[in-house]
């Protein structure tokens, strides 16, 4: 059967208001567990204590129990005799209190006669030292209330109150339906077209998260007949059924029809970005969701509609996130067709949040990971300008982006290196990198966008390094250079030089495939800075307007064989397995102001650069000279 094409552009809350009208009402369901093994579950009712806890008067100390009024008088230079078994029982923390006693005295402040005689030297106070019937929990009491997420010790106060069973909402089962022609499972041998099919156990792991219990179906190909089969089956055992991928209008994109052949489609498409093609249906009166297959569009469906679905079937209520206002850095536009999810970078500086949008792509994984937070750009708006006052989402906890080390500027994968080692010596402090270029890091360092920049600007009139640009872009701002390393800069060429490439003149003369890094980037001034020398102009360079933003991406585009060359570090390529030319060395430092300087995370950082295992990684790593790393040079 053919797919049919009718994408609808419905607002989000519009969408999922309609489908919950269909939903409802939701049968959730409850089951009895024994209580210990409870947690992370939810409570499908109150509980109440069925005992006391405790439900005897207990002795809160090792000592005697007493009648009070027989120790009134006591005093240092009264004291009062008392007589075992006549005046006092001996008793240990925890036992229970006969009713002829009403205070215990504590061993401490008892003065041996003999065997079975003691003295003490201060009255005691009625119920003193003693726990009480209930003291802790009081028989009939509420000790949860319903849809409360069953914690450790709530186990402990259960089961003290007598509780050892407890009903809680039924895990709901959801189906995971991963499709596509071009998907592959995990550690299989990969051909060209191939992609790795990871959204299935994202998906698995969200649904634990909200108290689900996934169910993931083998990979179905792209095959109406074989996906309504699977689908069909995954309705019958589950409670909600999730298809990713084929949720779109193209050729192969089944989901959509599949649902409203078995059942009905409510929703297909909603105007946000990303994550619109997707398909809100119900079979057999139970959610169907077809997701998109662009990982970033399946999470944030996944955040903003299937977990709705999930907390109604267990009982729990959604908690909106903590939310912070933030100076956005840079100007962002916006289609006036979508409320858009814009993933960002949050900074801490000088006490205020600097929010900087990253990647937009609906396939960048990675820009989740390294999100802080999310902005949302409602539907009505083209976009803000920098320096906005706007309101991010947190993605992460508020003390870790305190604790980050903002870090915008010029690449290197030493910046790993120092990350985890950062986190590793002290596990509150993190580093976060943005790979913008050296001249990108300067102007984070002007606009206060960062806290430290990597540079490696070469100064084309007299060869130096960093301290001019320094002086004509933040003569302003005091800023401190802390040295870093020096690294051998050249051409990166494939394994062998099958094409026998010796210096940047064979580029031009041989018209070569070149991939070059952004503007602004150290290593293309570096290039230019060759090119006036050599006297070639770079609309000779067949491939100069290629840009990527990072060494390793310069060296993984010559490994595909997509580029004969590049510039850039020994060590990227080293890593990507490549030969390697010698241009020169360069200085690659970090321009800080002096005010940060006094931050214990930048004292870390010094401390991380001039470690040994930091030395040693690099080492491993060759092409650099840590000579002088983590000295400060002046205050320019």
């Amino acid at each position: 059967m053919a797919n049919e094409i009718y994408l609808s552009n419905k607002d989000l809350d519009e969408s999922i208001k309609l489908y919950f009208n269909e939903l409802l009402p939701i049968k959730s369901e409850k089951e009895i567990l024994n209580t210990y093994e409870a947690l992370g579950r939810v409570s499908f009712s109150p509980v109440y204590a069925k005992i006391s806890s405790p439900f005897y008067n207990s002795s809160a100390m090792d000592g005697i129990a007493v009648d009070s009024k027989k120790t009134y008088g006591a005093s240092d230079r009264n004291h009062v005799e008392l007589v075992e078994n006549k005046d006092y029982i001996v008793v240990d923390t925890g036992d229970p209190i006969p009713k002829e006693y009403d205070a215990v005295i504590m061993v401490e402040d008892l003065i041996n006669i003999d065997k079975h005689k003691v003295a003490i030297y201060k009255s005691a106070i009625p119920w003193q030292h003693i726990r009480t019937i209930g003291e802790d929990i009081v028989e009939k009491q509420l000790i949860i209330p319903s849809k409360h997420v069953i914690t450790p010790v709530d186990i402990g106060a259960m089961i003290a109150g007598g509780i050892n069973k407890v009903c809680v909402y039924k895990m709901p089962v959801v189906g995971i339906i991963p499709t596509g022609d071009e998907i592959v499972e995990p550690g299989g041998e990969l051909k060209t077209g191939d992609i790795i099919e990871f959204n299935s156990r994202v998906f698995s792991a969200q649904v634990k998260e909200w108290g689900g219990n996934p169910v993931r179906f083998d990979i179905v190909k792209d095959d109406y007949e074989l996906i309504k089969g699977v689908v069909a089956t995954a309705v019958d055992k589950c409670d909600i059924v999730l298809v990713n991928a084929g949720s779109s209008a193209g050729r192969e994109d089944f989901t959509c029809s599949v649902i409203k052949d078995l059942g009905k489609v409510l929703v297909h498409g909603i105007s946000v970005k990303p994550g619109k093609p997707v398909v809100l249906g119900i079979i057999k009166d139970k959610p169907v969701i077809g997701i998109p297959g662009y990982p970033v569009s399946a999470y944030f469906i996944m955040e903003n509609i299937c977990k709705k679905v999930v907390y109604s079937y267990n009982g729990m209520n959604l908690i909106e996130k903590k939310k912070r206002q933030a100076t956005l850095s840079r100007r962002i536009m916006s289609s006036l067709k979508y409320l858009e999810f814009v993933r960002v970078k949050l900074a801490c500086i000088s006490g205020k949040y600097i929010a900087t949008p990253i990647s937009r792509g609906a396939g960048n994984t990675m820009s989740l990971v390294r999100a802080d937070g999310i902005l949302k750009i409602p539907q009505n708006i083209e976009g803000y300008e920098a320096g906005t006052k706007v309101k991010v989402e947190l993605l992460k906890d508020e003390e870790e982006i305190k604790n980050t080390l903002t870090c915008i500027g010029s690449h290197d994968i030493i910046l790993d290196i120092v990350s985890d080692l950062l986190h590793v010596k002290e596990d509150k402090y993190f580093l976060s990198s943005a790979h913008v270029g050296s001249m990108g890091g300067i102007m984070a360092l002007k606009s206060g966008e960062t806290h430290i920049a990597p540079i490696h600007l070469l100064d084309m009139k007299d060869g130096t390094y960093n301290i001019s640009y320094i002086k004509k872009y933040l003569c302003d701002k005091n800023i401190a250079l802390i040295k870093g390393v020096k690294r051998i800069q050249g051409l990166m060429v494939p394994k062998g030089n099958p094409l026998n490439l010796k210096s940047i003149e064979d580029i031009s003369k041989f018209r070569r495939r070149f991939v070059n890094r952004q503007r602004g980037a150290g290593t293309r001034l570096l290039l230019d800075y060759n090119l006036k020398k050599l006297n070639i102009s770079s609309k000779d360079i067949n491939g100069y307007e290629r840009e990527e933003f990072t060494h390793i991406a310069v060296a993984a585009v010559v490994a595909a064989g997509d580029a004969d060359c590049g510039l850039g570090v020994y060590s990227a390529a080293k890593l990507m397995n490549l030969d390697f030319i010698e241009i020169g060395n360069e200085e690659y430092d970090f321009a800080i102001p002096k005010e940060f300087l006094k931050m214990d995370v930048v004292k870390k950082f010094i401390e991380v650069i001039q470690s040994n295992e930091f030395k040693r990684e690099l080492d491993k790593i060759g092409g650099y000279n840590y000579e002088n790393i983590g000295s400060i040079k002046g205050f320019f």
